[in-house]
């Protein structure tokens, strides 16, 4: 790789002490101040670091860390991979990521939606990953159709080849001006943001026949998957691109028509759609399906998801929800033999608005014991009064684990709610 200039060889180095010193002071991972620092000293260091790098960018409401996180180990078998592994996913994370790893050639990082087009631009990624859009935190990322816009401009004459769900229509949109695009059938369960043709605002018409799986009905709830994504808008030809690669139930399809099985350790539809997005990502810089999927095999637990706490025999798995979309996915991923704790809180990392809560079906959890904290438990314990959902109301998760008997608990969480019960337990990765 090239030698940075001096004074930006001086800002990573700083940046990486302030990033040390966070972590030793218990003040937190380093991921940000390290790159503030960064970025104060040479404000163009995130293009310096970027520079003869093979870059992949992976942005989406959902699953961004998750799938950063699969891609990064897939390409583990090329060599070393500089990636912002917590989550920090605005400039000065990227900037800390790649200081951090300086002589990797290659990076995977996880770009906040609204931050990708600035990002595409300053980096000159090859690669970006758009996985689906969705509304999220309304009062500071703004309408998802602007966003979608947004990428279509960022991607308009940049030799980038995009990695994309077909499935859903605003991604399909906001990739299609991109001159080289894999598209990938990952499915798209929250379909209530795109009904709408975003080319010319008519309807959508979808396509597919929805079927029950075992256990698919709870008190009159139908939980239910669609076998075929298809769907075209009725008034122009603005239409769902036909795939290369496909999810089907427990198996990738890749474009050869090899069939391979997705026996990942993370649960649920919503990763195995994340792996098969990684692993046409990893086929896009070389990685054969045969080498990368024994890596994703390897990834147990991202940033605190999906890991299992415990405390005085008690058994606590840690789901994040932090939108309708989120806490569809959660759902699906839920122990139906198991009590629930929700937790929810409004702080800005989450968005002040907690309207949003009036988006999800609640009525899935009819049948189980519900336990309900956070900052804005009473916000949620409404919401779940009105779909007709017993709950019993606690102060702290402190207090909800504990009028837990020992055993397994699923625990679903929004952002700043489940970090804050990562820290109760050393912040588990």
């Amino acid at each position: 790789m090239t030698q940075l200039p001096l004074r930006a060889q001086l800002a990573s180095a700083l940046g990486r002490t302030a990033a040390t010193l966070s972590r030793a002071t218990g003040r937190g991972d380093g991921s940000v101040i390290g790159g503030r620092v960064g970025l104060a000293l040479e404000p163009d260091l995130l293009r310096k670091l970027a520079r003869d790098r093979k870059l992949a960018l992976v942005s989406a409401t959902n699953g961004k860390t998750t799938t950063t996180r699969l891609i990064t180990s897939a390409l583990q078998e090329l060599g070393d991979v500089a990636t912002n592994a917590f989550g920090a996913n605005m400039p000065a994370g990227h900037v800390s990521a790649l200081s951090s790893a300086k002589h990797a050639p290659y990076g995977v990082l996880e770009v906040d939606e609204k931050y990708l087009p600035e990002v595409i631009d300053t980096t000159g990624a090859g690669v970006v990953v758009l996985m689906n859009l969705s509304r999220d935190q309304m009062d500071r990322a703004g309408e998802i159709w602007l966003l979608a816009q947004r990428w279509r401009r960022a991607l308009a004459g940049k030799d980038t080849h995009v990695i994309a769900n077909a499935d859903d229509p605003l991604v399909t949109w906001g990739a299609s001006t991109a001159s080289r695009v894999t598209w990938v059938s990952a499915g798209q369960p929250w379909k209530e943001d795109s009904w709408c043709c975003p080319e010319c605002g008519g309807p959508l018409d979808r396509k597919g026949m929805e079927y029950v799986p075992p256990g698919g009905h709870l008190s009159g709830v139908v939980i239910s998957h669609t076998v075929d994504n298809d769907w075209a808008c009725r008034e122009c030809v603005f239409r769902r691109p036909e795939p290369t690669w496909f999810l089907d139930e427990d198996a990738a399809i890749d474009p050869r028509g090899q069939r391979w099985v997705l026996d990942i350790q993370l649960p649920g539809r919503a990763n195995r759609a994340n792996a098969v997005v990684a692993l046409a990502t990893a086929e896009t810089f070389g990685v054969p399906v045969e080498r990368a999927l024994p890596r994703l095999r390897e990834v147990t637990s991202v940033a605190g998801r999906y890991t299992t706490v415990q405390r005085d025999g008690r058994h606590a798995r840690l789901l994040l929800a932090k939108n309708p979309a989120g806490w569809l996915e959660a759902f699906d991923v839920l122990d139906r033999a198991l009590p629930v704790i929700l937790s929810v809180n409004a702080q800005g990392p989450d968005g002040r608005d907690t309207s949003w809560l009036w988006d999800v079906d609640y009525r899935v959890l009819r049948g189980r014991q519900v336990f309900v904290t956070g900052e804005r438990r009473l916000d949620l314990a409404l919401r779940l009064d009105v779909a007709g959902v017993p709950f019993t109301l606690t102060d702290s998760f402190g207090e909800a684990l504990a009028a837990q008997p020992p055993g397994k608990v699923d625990v679903i969480a929004n952002y700043t709610a489940f970090q804050q019960i990562r820290s109760e337990f050393g912040r588990a990765v």
